[in-house]
């Protein structure tokens, strides 16, 4: 996160649009503001690509899948219309987009359970808790009431799993096929493949750009690599890789998902078909009432305390936020972020959050809404685009997600290890996330720990009562199976 330049001294208001925004109290300039919300945007513009990655192709229960363009279109839709929303009704320079994390959550977990509307049902729920919540006051109770270690815990865990993804989307690790090692690097030990090493090539470039802190840097070497594949495609015809009648492998050293190749027009009409694609009406015949619960429960987490988090640490960037992390309409900040939940769930696009890039616009001078709107508008543009992003292989867009991973995984040096009390749940939280491929299994492990250790070590006075209930709540999800069967009824 970019570090805000000194704002300048606050002038009266020159106009209703400068009143209503605060521009001129805050001290900034309506050219600043535009000009911070298109940074913003250069800095979010990879979700657009990234999400219809993560969320499409992955077949439900009933074996249906997303279509990329259509996801794409939804993303860029969702984003739009809520990053405007947020800039009217709080008037700060905060971006929303699909959750990174909770977006992998859906794909790689809960869609294992449920139907792809069932579980765009669920982030609905999800969303609608959260803006109770918010609007009782409740949300930023529970939020101050849950350790900081076991905050940032959970942001570290999500990371490595985002990362982890990244490297087997990428084909750099790479299933053995034995018990041990279970896993390897890339074909028999070796990066072997032409698209696994346009990945390392699009990770070290993208790395490189990020660290100068180029404007923009993780967009320009998503576009860069995919460049560079649709080159090496033209040249080599690499083809795709995938599966014979028999399950055996054909074209091994191909691209995995998408064939990086220029095709038709790179704008369409968006494809808006999955919004309102969504069902409430769960078979409870196929899964429980519990996994339901904690499914809904895990993603509440998720989206609660990353939120939460993300907007003190880009008000205190911005110079808006007081001692306490409280800033300017925090309520309703709460509240439509909650809302974003509930449209990205409306449109099978996952949670839609508050994103910590924005802090690039803030960097850039953004104070207000205003940015959002300039931000937003964009985004609305780029839903005519979504053709365009289809062309980006799996193996370069790996690469962002572990440029990602490595952004959160900094934050666990917040926590101080040295009492083992925090330390095991903390190692277990971010552990099991990665290693079990779930998010609610890393979550999970570091509450029943933290319970458990302290209860059992003298500082069982220390533990919220928030936390017996979830703890308790994580030992019925654990234990799930076995409960089922004892009682020979879905639960």
């Amino acid at each position: 996160m970019t570090t805000a330049p000194p704002a300048p001294a606050p002038t009266e208001p020159k106009n209703s649009l400068d009143r209503f925004f605060e521009i001129s109290k805050r001290g900034s300039t309506i050219g600043t503001e535009i000009r911070g919300g298109l940074v913003t945007f250069v800095t979010m513009a990879y979700i657009v690509i990234l999400n219809p990655i993560i969320l499409s192709g992955k077949p439900d229960v009933a074996g249906d899948v997303l279509e990329f363009n259509a996801v794409g279109a939804a993303t860029a839709l969702t984003a739009g219309v809520m990053t405007i929303l947020f800039g009217l009704v709080t008037r700060l320079p905060f971006g929303f987009a699909a959750g990174l994390g909770i977006n992998a959550f859906v794909a790689f977990s809960v869609v294992g359970q449920v139907t792809w509307p069932e579980a765009m049902a669920l982030v609905m729920i999800n969303g609608v808790v959260i803006v109770l919540l918010a609007a009782t006051g409740l949300r930023k109770a529970i939020f101050d009431a849950v350790p900081f270690q076991l905050k940032i815990a959970i942001t570290v865990g999500i990371g490595l799993f985002i990362a982890f993804i990244g490297f087997v989307n990428s084909g750099f690790v790479t299933a053995t096929g034995s018990s041990s090692p279970p896993v390897g690097l890339g074909v028999n030990g070796s990066v072997a493949t032409v698209p696994t090493l346009l990945f390392v090539i699009t990770l070290l470039l993208t790395g490189i750009l990020v660290a100068l802190r180029i404007k923009g840097g993780m967009l320009i070497g998503l576009i860069g690599g995919t460049v560079l594949a649709v080159i090496v495609e033209a040249i080599w015809h690499i083809g795709a890789r995938g599966f014979d009648d028999e399950g055996n492998v054909v074209n091994p050293g191909g691209w995995g998902l998408t064939v990086p190749a220029l095709t038709g027009s790179p704008v369409s009409v968006p494809d808006l078909s999955l919004i309102g694609a969504v069902d409430f009406t769960f078979d409870l015949g196929k899964v429980s009432l519990v996994a339901l619960v904690m499914i809904v429960f895990t993603l509440l987490f998720t989206n609660f305390f990353d939120a939460m988090g993300t907007m003190t640490g880009l008000a205190k960037e911005a110079n808006l936020a007081d001692d306490n992390g409280d800033f300017p309409r925090i309520k309703s900040a709460l509240v439509v972020e909650g809302v974003g939940a509930i449209a990205g769930g409306a449109t099978s696009s996952s949670s839609s959050t508050v994103f910590i890039e924005s802090g690039a616009g803030i960097g850039e001078g953004a104070r207000t809404g205003l940015a959002n709107v300039v931000t937003g508008i964009v985004f609305l543009i780029a839903m005519f685009l979504t053709p365009l992003t289809s062309i980006v292989p799996t193996e370069i867009a790996a690469a962002a997600l572990i440029i990602v991973g490595a952004m959160m995984m900094a934050q666990i040096r917040y926590i101080d290890f040295a009492d083992f009390r925090v330390l095991l749940p903390v190692f277990l939280t971010v552990s099991v996330m990665p290693l079990t491929y779930s998010i609610a299994n890393g979550i999970g492990a570091g509450f029943v720990s933290w319970v458990l250790i302290h209860a059992f070590s003298g500082k069982a006075k220390t533990i919220s009562p928030l936390l017996w209930v979830v703890g308790a709540g994580f030992l019925i999800f654990f234990a799930r199976g076995p409960i089922e069967a004892l009682f020979g009824v879905g639960i």
